[in-house]
């Protein structure tokens, strides 16, 4: 290794000092300027056109005068030296101190006896370690060696979507989804899964491939929730507001008296047929709450590893009755963290938090 960097250091200020010797060399030649030779060809073409009976004598004798007189102009103007503005010793004292600087850096904080760190045995390692102690990417490299161990396993092409997604890759989830569809198509929560995750892949609009998941989803499972809540919203993005609130409200008749997310789909319902949230305008205490939640979304997408936060974040989401923010900040969290049972379970607690009463007149029922 030690021969290795004294190799690059020669090799960086070897490159350095022909590099300056062209650049000076360069400074002091005198060249012609490289026009000349183009202002003699017009001549000549000029010439050519008029013997094949393209130009007229006239024209000829215009176009040749011009091209001489640039030619003259150009002739006298001449071409001055390129001449460098900056010292060549700073640069020929600064590569040959790179390379010296990353090696001491290198013998400070490196490793010479390291020894090589193969994928396999990486990957080895991982599959044995406890799954909850795994980064997102590390599970999702665990989980896609087990789907093409099994590839017609559902679950496991399931778990791999849902571990793409928390590393950050949206676009590989989406291709594990659309495996685990074809491996089961039967399956309405695949179809509801890939509808979700083609929406994110969008950034939160309903594309048509997300509509036909979430419809392939509906026809396995016509009680889908999730499903039945995003076709809705669809229609409505669509200008089909009637068609979408009309089918929320059905949604809302078939959820149970105790169902925690009733009141986040009346709240949706309000804001649909209203535009704006239940929430009273003038409410100072909401406004306050909404600006430190505000706050808090905003330092969670500046850095985004923070657990605790985001399960402060759903619940004041679903404290505020804002269920389209509390969904989209749950499906986030939990892509984030889906090897973390602890955090999944606090997330899922803080999204049953009950809404503050609403007061605006007009309220859904």
């Amino acid at each position: 290794m030690i021969a290795f960097w004294a190799v690059a250091g020669v090799m960086s200020a070897a490159a350095a000092v022909v590099i300056l010797q062209r650049a000076a060399a360069a400074s002091r030649a005198q060249r012609a300027d490289p026009t000349l030779g183009l202002y003699r060809r017009q001549l000549g073409e000029i010439d050519e056109l008029a013997e094949r009976g393209l130009l007229s004598d006239a024209e000829r004798r215009g176009a040749h005068a011009e091209a001489a007189r640039r030619l003259l102009a150009a002739a006298d103007a001449g071409c001055a030296p390129w001449v460098a503005t900056g010292g060549r010793r700073p640069i020929l004292i600064a590569a040959i101190a790179a390379p010296l600087a990353a090696a001491g850096l290198y013998l400070a904080v490196g490793d010479l006896g390291a020894g090589d760190q193969p994928y396999v045995q990486r990957l080895a390692a991982w599959r044995d370690a406890d799954p909850e102690s795994l980064a997102p990417p590390q599970m999702a490299a665990v989980l896609r060696a087990l789907a093409a161990e099994r590839p017609r396993d559902a679950d496991t092409l399931r778990y791999l979507a849902m571990a793409e997604a928390a590393s950050q890759d949206i676009n590989a989830a989406t291709v594990a989804l659309r495996r685990a569809v074809a491996v089961a198509p039967e399956r309405g929560d695949l179809w509801d899964m890939l509808g979700e995750a083609l929406t994110a892949q969008a950034d939160g609009a309903a594309t048509p491939d997300a509509v036909a998941a979430f419809r392939e989803g509906l026809k396995r499972n016509p009680s889908s929730t999730s499903a039945r809540f995003h076709l809705a919203r669809a229609s409505i993005e669509a200008g089909d507001r009637e068609s979408g609130v009309r089918m929320w409200r059905e949604l809302l008749a078939d959820m149970g008296p105790d169902d925690g997310r009733r009141r986040a789909l009346q709240a949706a319902i309000y804001e649909a047929e209203h535009g704006r949230t239940p929430a009273a305008a003038d409410d100072p205490t909401r406004a306050a709450i909404r600006g430190m939640v505000s706050g808090l979304a905003e330092r969670l997408r500046v850095a985004p590893d923070d657990p605790p936060g985001w399960v402060r974040l759903v619940r004041s989401y679903a404290v505020l009755g804002d269920a389209t923010a509390r969904d989209a900040a749950l499906a986030t969290a939990r892509v984030r963290y889906a090897g973390r049972a602890d955090v999944l379970r606090d997330l899922d607690e803080a999204a049953r938090a009950q809404p503050m009463t609403i007061t605006a007149p007009g309220a859904a029922p």
